[in-house]
């Protein structure tokens, strides 16, 4: 089952610190996509900064959002 991001917090650098449905913890860097498509828009920090949590993940207003799986799978545990 693929679990649902269910609380996060922006951190420095774009990072953010995620927490899942399945009690897992961790940071999940952002810095890898923010030359990739419509990731760029990211860059700009204050709208990075405009995240929120959208059909169990973390998403942005102009639709830019990272896979549950994605973020599992890429975050370091803490």
């Amino acid at each position: 089952m693929i679990p649902d991001v269910i609380d996060f917090e922006i951190l420095s650098d774009y990072r953010i610190k995620v927490r899942l449905s399945n009690g897992n913890t961790g940071v999940f860097d952002v810095k890898p996509y923010l030359d990739k498509g419509i990731f760029t828009e990211l860059k700009d920090y204050s709208y990075f900064q405009r995240a929120r949590i959208e059909f169990g993940t973390i998403t942005w207003p102009n639709e830019q959002d990272f896979s549950p799986e994605t973020i599992e799978r890429k975050m370091e545990l803490s």
